[in-house]
């Protein structure tokens, strides 16, 4: 069950390097090919510069020594006057080795970013498998799926749209504004002016943009379990005429959720404007002043033509600067709400868990229990032992504790050192491996759980190898085989999401047939024959006692008909042992499983005479 020592995150950055591991080389390639498309952004200017102001003006511009060095060569500023095709294709070559870097860029981008969302989501699906039940008690289903795909899909766009893009970003501002100073002072300093005040503003938005999207990011989550719960519980809402009471319910939290998108949107659309307003006055200033030392002589007409096209540059670039630093709060948020499930501590066996031979017997000792959330004992001092091989009856009313002694068995549920033990042949639960004990231990839960396959693959999840003869041989113990030969596909028919196509009992035997099927060592059913006639009830209880007497079953049910020929019956109230023997001296005793036993036996009577 242990899956090695898990790591314990500190940070979001620390999460998402992590994350990054198969995807990093494919993101450093991005990263450097978007370095040499700014690289090329750049040179495109300067040939235009060096062309207007020296090849068909008087001004003679300092050019790199191999570059003059190659001008020279090629007959000088003369030629390529001359040949002003020369200069094109140069430009044109720019162009071109700038489109290749940018597709390389972008392939190697979103391979990266394909490679970082498949290893998140795999080990997001995987660690939730392992975390606890009680956690999965505690945590919405919507909420969780909302995490793994529109957190994680937040994360993954901002790592390939603008992470990778940032080192783009910062070599573009810092070789234009190199550049700029270079050709003048003034105008240069005229343009950076705006750049801190850009940066100051988006910093300024990040921390209320920040706390909108997780407003946002929790009302999501809200909204996509409202939609869970009743896509899976669409019988229950057709069943009790409940569409409108669900529509508006699903309005009213869907209306708050676009609330705080519009009050997000207020946020975003005064974040975006102002970075117009000042991205579009830095180039009226470069324009305008610009002109203006032109005019006066102090730039030459090749370097105000390039200013203005490095400046038209920066303005996308310093845009995006500003871009990541609000967008560092949404993403942040996301990789909080991801954290928080990876922070999550798994399910893990103490160090020499052992795997003993299950079948033995079982002893719950002075076993106390208490939710996580609750202020009252579920389980109160609770003792009694199962004997290898029988059967045991538990009865009890709702709340009474009986599921919650199945859970601690099963180890579902952990038992706190302090609240007693139970053991399986003298060896304490906590000391079994998780795995082997629920591998030993069959449950079948009152409301079973069927998957979207055909009613053999369902069958056949708790023993993948199992043949054909082996399913048909759990579902004639099950009492489902007569069912299964009245439907037109058979084994193979479809059962749809939560079996939904099948009836309660059917529903029931199939959960029975797919615990049967791994012929454990322990067999616990939990109310789960609660669905079925007391024909099929009895029928049933007479081939487990023929075909599997050799396991120890423990039966949990509310009908007396069901448990009377356990071994021992065990009855519950509020969380203790009241009654414990066999159906002769449990009525003897004129407690409470007498009363039970007499009020069904009236409600039978009365049933049979209505029906005659």
């Amino acid at each position: 069950m242990n899956r090695g020592k898990k790591e314990t995150y500190s940070s979001g950055s620390a999460l998402v390097w992590h994350f990054l591991r198969g995807s990093r080389k494919w993101f450093a390639g991005a990263i450097l090919f978007a370095t040499l498309v700014s690289l090329l952004d750049l040179v495109n200017p300067k040939i235009i510069g060096y062309t207007v102001d020296t090849v068909l003006g008087t001004t003679k511009t300092a050019l790199p020594g191999f570059l003059q060095n190659f001008i020279d060569g090629l007959g000088g500023t003369a030629y390529l006057k001359a040949n002003l095709w020369t200069v094109a294709i140069a430009v044109l070559l720019v162009a071109l080795a700038g489109a290749l870097c940018r597709f390389l860029f972008k392939l190697f981008n979103s391979i990266g970013a394909e490679k970082f969302v498949k290893t998140m989501r795999d080990e997001l699906f995987e660690h939730i498998l392992h975390l606890p039940f009680t956690w999965h008690s505690e945590n919405h289903t919507g909420d969780i799926i909302q995490r793994c795909t529109s957190d994680v899909d937040q994360i993954k766009m901002f790592l390939s749209e603008q992470l990778t893009s940032l080192f783009r970003v910062i070599v573009l501002i810092i070789l234009a504004m190199f550049f700029m100073f270079r050709m003048n002072v003034k105008l240069a300093l005229a343009s950076a002016v705006f750049i801190p005040i850009i940066v100051a503003y988006s910093y300024f938005f990040h921390s209320r943009i920040g706390k909108q999207f997780r407003i946002v990011d929790e009302k999501e989550g809200e909204l996509s379990s409202v939609v869970q719960e009743n896509l899976t519980g669409i019988r229950v809402v057709r069943a009790f005429g409940r569409e409108s009471y669900e529509k508006s319910r699903f309005e009213t939290s869907n209306d708050t959720y676009t609330n705080m998108w519009i009050r997000l949107l207020r946020l975003m659309a005064a974040f975006w404007s102002s970075s117009d307003l000042f991205s579009y006055a830095q180039i009226l200033t470069v324009i305008a002043y610009g002109a203006y030392l032109c005019v006066n002589g102090d730039l030459t007409a090749g370097s105000y033509i390039a200013f203005i096209t490095y400046s038209n540059m920066l303005m996308w670039p310093i845009r995006m600067l500003g871009r990541v630093i609000s967008n560092l709060s949404r993403v942040g948020i996301s990789v909080d709400r991801i954290m928080y499930i990876m922070n999550t501590e798994e399910e893990k066996d103490v160090p020499d868990a052992v795997e003993p031979d299950m079948d033995k017997d079982i002893v719950f000792d002075h076993v106390s229990y208490q939710y996580s959330n609750g202020t009252q004992d579920i389980l109160n001092d609770v003792s009694f032992t199962v004997k290898k091989g029988t059967t045991v009856g538990i009865l009890g009313g709702t709340g009474s504790g009986k599921s919650t002694l199945m859970y601690l068995l099963d180890r579902l549920y952990d038992l706190p050192e302090e609240d007693g033990k139970i053991t399986i042949g003298g060896v304490d639960i906590r000391r079994i491996k998780r795995e082997w004990i629920r591998k030993n231990i069959g449950m079948v839960l009152q409301e079973p759980y069927l998957f979207s396959r055909t009613l053999e693959e369902n069958i056949r999840i708790a023993r993948p190898t199992a043949e054909h003869q082996d399913v048909m041989r759990a579902t004639h113990i099950a009492a489902l085989d007569e069912s299964i030969d009245h439907f037109n596909e058979g084994y193979d028919t479809f059962v749809g999401e939560r079996g939904v196509t099948l009836s309660g009992g059917q529903k029931q035997r199939t959960a029975i047939a797919q615990m049967l099927i791994r012929k454990p060592e322990i067999m616990v059913f939990d109310d789960s024959l609660s669905a079925v006639d007391a024909e099929t009830d009895a029928k049933i209880r007479a081939e487990l006692k023929e075909n599997v007497s050799e396991s120890t079953v423990i039966l949990i049910a509310h009908r007396i008909t069901t448990l009377m020929d356990a071994d021992l019956i065990i009855v519950m109230d509020q969380g203790r042992v009241v009654e414990e023997g066999n159906h002769e001296q449990l009525l003897a005793k004129n407690g409470i499983y007498r009363r039970i036993y007499d009020l069904q036996s009236q409600q039978s009577s009365v049933g049979e005479e209505a029906a005659a």
